[in-house]
């Protein structure tokens, strides 16, 4: 009986093979061809997929606030310095946000998105980076808690959106009387305009290199100064001495000497060659067969007559200044000196460029005589001592393009090399001063003022979206919290006393970094560009509202190749 029973169930098993349950199999599985189903048929093997809030939406918060956390403490005067290694193992040591998000090479595709809006900040005005990671790292934090509360990313995207439009029109409305309008060439005004720029980089020496940097600015400015070239001012350190030996130089200044003994050149023409001043050598190895010594000694004679002849059709050509971007051979460097030449050997490819854009010229990859489009023209150039190191000036004349260089001193290489950042942060605000010369109040007032005006704001309306321009109003306190604790203060203190001067209508009172005490700082100069703030505010709300919008992350996989070796020296 019992093996009679085996058999039915046997039976009704083979003859009605739809009664057994196959889900597994055709969950991923196509039926009869083997492949899988949705989206593991459609991408290669090795693909990563994220979907939903928990998965998509909070993983590109996490990352962006994480980058926001590394940058936050850099923010203000008192911020504080990052070591940063990058892959060819060079060491930098700055608080500057540019700098830094470019040497960490972000991978999160989410916090790209950050880095770039940082790096467009940095494209547009110079300056601000760090505003704009710090306050779209807080945007993607209170996001989460309001994605927490169960609202949808679309509402609280659409609330960033209004908030940031609010915003804009906030701080058109803080802009300080009197500031629409500025004598670009008036050194005292502009130093003090870009006071606030500078001292964020390097505190305490502020008012020094605002007057370098005017200075430096108002000798190469145009008629017009929407035209201003930052490029036009140049940078040089050379180390010893301290910050205050340093200088400006009406001129573009290079740390070398001369090759020859002639060592200066008026109303010159320059001839500019990027491979060298050498007589050619060819690339495959050649044969050449000598009989007797008159050959030998004719053999030799052929070259230098050949390149005798190379040098003198430069110097028929009226060619003064000669510039090598490689080596000048000894046998050129005694032609060059018969015909009273000046040679200078520029191995940098970028200082190269510089001069040719500063003379004119046209950088030659051949040796020869140069035709008369190819040459540049150089007012004066000649050797200078500056601070111990000998260095060739090159000064141009206004017609042709002035430039301008600002010599740095200092002890150490780290220590010039943010100076100059901030040097150069300054030279962007003089830019945006030609185009923009509006100013708002400094020390996290004007967030401070947008925050409070923004929640009252909030609080009028109705819907989800309040809820979303609420937490938008409150990312702005980040800036003087931030502020204060990197100055050693009470943040909460701090901020507390801040936010009860401006309910009472000082919209001008920012952080006093020194005392923690709410004040008017716009009475020292310290004042932040409308410009700056205008484009950190928009990019940082644009990046977030980009980022809150994505719900699913598919990553295909990475290429193929080896992969690098491991600690020990062996590969996987």
């Amino acid at each position: 009986l019992l093996s009679c029973d085996c058999n039915y169930i046997a039976g009704l098993v083979c003859t009605l093979p739809e009664l057994v349950p196959r889900a597994s199999k055709t969950a991923t599985m196509a039926p009869g061809m083997g492949l899988p189903y949705g989206l593991q048929a459609m991408l290669k093997e090795g693909h990563k997929h994220f979907a939903g809030v928990d998965e998509a939406v909070v993983r590109n918060i996490e990352a962006c606030k994480n980058l926001a956390q590394i940058v936050r403490t850099s923010l203000g005067p008192n911020g504080m310095n990052k070591m940063v290694i990058n892959h060819l193992e060079r060491l930098f040591v700055t608080s500057d946000a540019s700098t830094i998000v470019t040497e960490l090479e972000v991978n999160h595709p989410a916090a790209k998105l950050l880095v770039h809006a940082a790096k467009a900040q940095e494209a547009e005005i110079g300056d601000g980076t760090n505003l704009v990671l710090t306050l779209g790292g807080e945007l993607m934090a209170n996001a989460e808690g309001l994605l927490r509360d169960g609202l949808h990313t679309a509402e609280i995207a659409d609330g960033y959106a209004k908030a940031a439009a609010k915003a804009l029109e906030v701080l058109e409305s803080l802009v300080l009387d009197g500031t629409k309008e500025i004598d670009i060439r008036n050194r005292e005004l502009v130093a003090a305009r870009i006071k606030g720029a500078i001292s964020s980089k390097i505190n305490g020496y502020e008012d020094m290199l605002a007057k370098l940097v005017a200075d430096a600015c108002i000798e190469v400015m145009p008629k017009n100064p929407v035209n201003f070239n930052v490029d036009n001012v140049r940078v040089v350190k050379i180390p010893g001495g301290g910050l205050p030996d340093s200088s400006v130089i009406k001129g573009m200044v290079l740390r070398r000497d001369t090759e020859g003994t002639v060592k200066s050149a008026a109303d010159a023409k320059v001839a500019v060659y990027s491979q060298g001043v050498d007589t050619s050598s060819t690339d495959t190895k050649g044969t050449v067969l000598i009989r007797n010594a008159e050959e030998l000694e004719n053999y030799s004679k052929t070259e230098e007559s050949k390149l005798e002849e190379y040098i003198k059709a430069i110097a028929d050509a009226g060619v003064k200044v000669v510039v090598s971007g490689s080596a000048i051979g000894e046998m050129a460097m005694h032609f060059i000196e018969k015909y009273g030449m000046m040679a200078l050997r520029i191995p940098s490819k970028f200082e190269l460029l510089r001069l040719c854009k500063a003379t004119g010229a046209t950088a030659r990859s051949t040796f020869g005589a140069p035709s008369p489009e190819e040459l540049g023209f150089a007012k004066h150039i000649g050797t200078q001592e500056i601070g111990g190191a000998i260095c060739v000036v090159l000064q141009q004349d206004a017609s042709l393009g002035a430039i301008s260089t600002v010599v740095l001193r200092g002890s150490t290489e780290g220590f010039l090399d943010d100076v100059e950042r901030a040097v150069n942060d300054g030279v962007n605000a003089v830019k945006s001063l030609g185009r923009d010369a509006r100013v708002v109040p400094g020390g996290g007032a004007a967030e401070l003022e947008m925050s409070r005006q923004l929640g009252e704001w909030g609080k009028k309306l109705t819907g989800l979206e309040q809820y979303a321009i609420k937490k938008f109003a409150e990312a702005f306190e980040v800036v003087p919290r931030t502020l204060a604790e990197n100055s050693g203060l009470n943040a909460t203190d701090v901020v507390s006393a801040l936010v009860a001067a401006h309910a009472q209508g000082q919209a001008k009172v920012g952080v006093d970094i020194e005392t923690g005490v709410p004040r008017d700082l716009a009475q020292d100069n310290i004042t932040d560009l409308f410009s700056t703030k205008w484009w950190a505010v928009k990019l940082a709300a644009d990046a977030a509202v980009t980022v809150l919008r994505v719900d699913q992350i598919i990553m295909s996989k990475q290429a193929g190749g080896p992969k690098p070796r491991g600690p020990g020296g062996d590969d996987d």
